[in-house]
């Protein structure tokens, strides 16, 4: 269970994995008491044909189709060495913040974005302007990659491919052997870059909410 302050479906959203010890229904109105609890939309993270997902659906919930990031994503993996290159990145820019996330930067932002040990914050800039940004955290032997940005008027330069190389070679020196991340199912331009990365789908997931919440 995650709250944080209703910044990002996952750290605002109840995991289901395994068994939860507890009928589903059970289940389900003890993530609805600790959503409320906290300020947060009831929010299960689902993944995309799990044993669950019938039972939820029989409990009232549906899929959250106006979820800002999409209704469904991917989660995609791939070896590092395929793709790192040169790293040039740092632990923090105010720019990194301006371009990802908009310049009033809240806590619970930089709590879930900036917390941890092996965190990175990778950005190219154009005559003293942020253009392009990405975040990278390693947790064990996996870099996962978020928060890819690159401003209008700077795609098609090859500057997200770029990026991606940077924060793979920073993995890599930090212990990192695996890629992970997500994105949107309908986003097909970066999928085809990540899958030119050497990247596959390993799963999708769906955010799931009380029917009329």
């Amino acid at each position: 269970m995650r709250a944080a302050d209703g910044f990002t479906g996952r750290a605002n959203s109840t995991l289901t994995c395994g068994d939860p010890g507890v009928p589903i229904r059970e289940a389900l109105a003890a993530a609805e008491r600790f959503a409320l609890r906290h300020g947060i939309a009831p929010t299960v993270h689902v993944v995309v044909g799990s044993e669950h997902e019938p039972a939820i659906a029989d409990a009232g919930w549906r899929v959250n189709l106006d979820h800002p990031g999409g209704a469904e994503s991917q989660v995609m993996t791939g070896p590092l060495e395929k793709f790192a290159s040169g790293v040039a990145v740092s632990r923090d820019l105010p720019g990194w913040w301006d371009m990802t996330t908009g310049s009033e930067v809240t806590a619970a932002q930089r709590h879930v974005l900036g917390s941890g040990g092996n965190v990175c914050f990778a950005s190219l800039t154009d005559n003293g302007t942020v253009v392009a940004a990405v975040r990278g955290a390693v947790v064990e032997d996996v870099l996962h990659v978020a928060r890819l940005a690159v401003r209008p008027s700077h795609r098609r330069q090859g500057l997200a491919r770029r990026l991606m190389g940077e924060v793979a070679g920073w993995g890599l020196e930090r212990g990192a052997t695996t890629c992970a991340l997500q994105v949107a199912v309908d986003n097909q331009a970066a999928i085809g870059l990540y899958e030119e990365l050497g990247c596959t789908e390993h799963h999708r997931y769906r955010y799931w909410t009380p029917a009329g919440s």
